[in-house]
């Protein structure tokens, strides 16, 4: 497992503090699934703009 030091701004940390406690989840455990949703989109928009995205539709799996 890799160790990041993330710096976030003041005023986004309550908000991000408060999300993760409402779904139940470690303050790591949040920002991980974030940055996890996040790749997840840029692979997609990245296919879809290789033209390969197409290939993919009616497989069951949705974005």
């Amino acid at each position: 497992m890799t160790v990041m030091t993330l710096r976030i701004p003041d005023d986004l940390a309550p908000a991000i503090r408060a999300g993760a406690e409402a779904a139940g989840l470690s303050l790591n455990a949040y920002i991980v699934r974030a940055a996890r949703r996040q790749a997840v989109l840029d692979s997609a928009q990245h296919l879809a703009a290789l033209g390969l995205g197409d290939e993919l539709c009616g497989e069951g799996d949705t974005l």
